[in-house]
């Protein structure tokens, strides 16, 4: 039987109209609004996205809740499953067509763009910062997409957005590529790019000079909001957060983009208003992690397409097995690299380059990161003791602590599931695979644990570089 003979666009209508009224405004417009029902077979019904990005999201999401509806309205379940729609389709309900024709942008080839910008920068922005040297890797690829959709189509589904990572990740760098896209490619659009702290600079001096509506005037007319660091915020007196307050729901109010970054979740920001904290948490917050190993010599190696000096690839290897924090930290080996190549004039070669990084090298041996301290961090967090972690204890409030380490011992060192078991008592491989799979399945089902989790790998970093 032709797929065509099975037609369940009215149980997909249905389905919408109930998660209409099943969720809020902000999401049926940011994610449902963004489904079109595309054709079906006889298990399954097709939906029509406009990118693998958003694909992604709705199955993290809403997948679930959606198959449950269609199989209760079809009276059979159904498969849901993604048709990703090609750049000439039309996008449903023609989004773009509802934005002011001159606030619409118009993507330029990539070297015609460059050209522009050197033509014509942004006072607050830096010209060196662009989605064409931002290397996308597993570890950045949510939040560089997010950050690409954004500039093409500001103000509409992903208002306001978040971008939040440790030191080094690329938050500058995207958030600045973020406006310098839209600059280039949207004429007059009024973008204000700012720091946290000179935003609390600002408006300090605003009030001593008696300048308020001057202020006033420049944030909440803008029409893309790019603010740096709002982890400044903290414990800064509730003046300056009432007064982000306000411009925050003045430009969302006028459907004006906004992106923030931050260098944790702000859920574990202190002294913050809940208001202040509820608006940085509506729409859509991505994070930034540590890059992989292929993702940090695809850095360095379109960094060294820049130099004028070659850097063989077991140079590159040797920093990218020894720096493993973070983009700033490469960039910083490869920079010594190379000024004592151009300074000295001598042929680099690995046992050169070993000589020369030594500091960096050691510095990152010292900090790299054991079984033990992570062990030893978790097990403070849920008041156990480390040998009752590698016990043979399987309680449910030792099982659990367990399963968090061992989760946390593969994200962040590059030891195999046989090595990590070893370390909890001797235990098999296979025990630390399914520990790694409970954890992500409880992070799919329970809001809690991924903060808990992001918390926890960030104190072990903070607190091994500090050791």
């Amino acid at each position: 039987m032709n797929d065509e003979t099975w037609n369940y666009e009215p149980f997909w209508d249905e389905v919408m109209s109930q998660c209409a009224k099943d969720f809020s405004p902000q999401e049926i417009h940011m994610w449902f609004e963004r489904m079109e029902y595309h054709s079906s077979s006889k298990d399954a019904i097709i939906i029509s996205v406009p990118s693998s990005f958003v694909k992604d999201q709705i199955q993290q999401r809403y997948a679930d809740i959606i198959i449950s509806k269609l199989e209760q309205i079809s009276g059979s379940p159904l498969e849901l499953q993604f048709h990703i729609k090609q750049q000439e389709e039309p996008s449903h309900k023609e989004f773009k067509s509802t934005q002011p024709k001159k606030s619409r942008p118009v993507i330029q080839k990539p070297g015609q763009a460059r050209i522009e910008m050197e033509k014509r920068p942004h006072p607050s922005l830096n010209t060196r910062y662009t989605f064409d040297n931002f290397v996308i890797g597993d570890n950045n690829s949510f939040a560089a997409n997010a950050a690409m959709a954004i500039s093409k189509n500001p103000g509409t589904a992903y208002n306001p957005c978040l971008i939040y990572g440790g030191v080094g990740l690329g938050k500058t760098h995207l958030i600045q590529s973020i406006g310098n896209t839209i600059f280039q490619n949207m004429e007059n659009a009024k973008i204000i790019f700012i720091s946290a702290e000179e935003f609390l600079n600002e408006f300090v001096m605003a009030i001593g000079n008696n300048k308020m509506q001057q202020f006033k005037n420049k944030f909440r007319y803008a029409d893309v909001m790019l603010i740096d660091d709002i982890h400044f915020f903290q414990g800064n007196k509730e003046g300056t957060q009432e007064e982000l307050f306000h411009t925050f729901n003045a430009l969302y109010e006028s459907n004006k983009q906004m992106v923030f970054t931050c260098d944790r979740p702000v859920s574990e920001l202190r002294n913050l208003t809940d208001r202040l904290r509820n608006r940085f948490q509506r729409g859509l917050n991505v994070d930034l992690k540590p890059p992989s190993f292929e993702t940090r010599l695809a850095i360095l190696q379109k960094k060294v397409e820049t130099l004028n000096t070659p850097i063989p690839d077991s140079v590159l290897h040797l920093i990218c097995n020894s720096v493993t924090t973070n983009v700033r930290d490469l960039e910083k080996a490869l920079t010594t690299i190379q000024a004592y190549a151009e300074l000295v004039g001598k042929e680099i070669t690995e046992e050169v380059a070993r000589d020369q990084l030594k500091d960096i090298l050691v510095t990152h041996h010292q900090n790299a990161i054991n079984i033990d301290f992570i062990q030893r961090i978790v097990a403070d967090y849920f008041n156990l003791s480390t040998n009752e972690l590698k016990s043979k204890k399987r309680t449910n409030t030792i099982a659990f602590p367990r399963q968090v380490a061992m989760y946390i011992a593969r994200q962040i060192t590059e030891l195999s599931t046989t090595e990590v078991g070893l370390e909890f008592g001797g235990r098999d491989h296979t025990t630390v695979m399914y520990a790694v799979q409970k954890i992500e399945n409880k992070m799919k089902s329970d809001s809690t644990i991924e903060p808990m989790i992001t918390r926890l790998i960030r104190d072990i970093r903070e607190s091994n570089t500090k050791g």
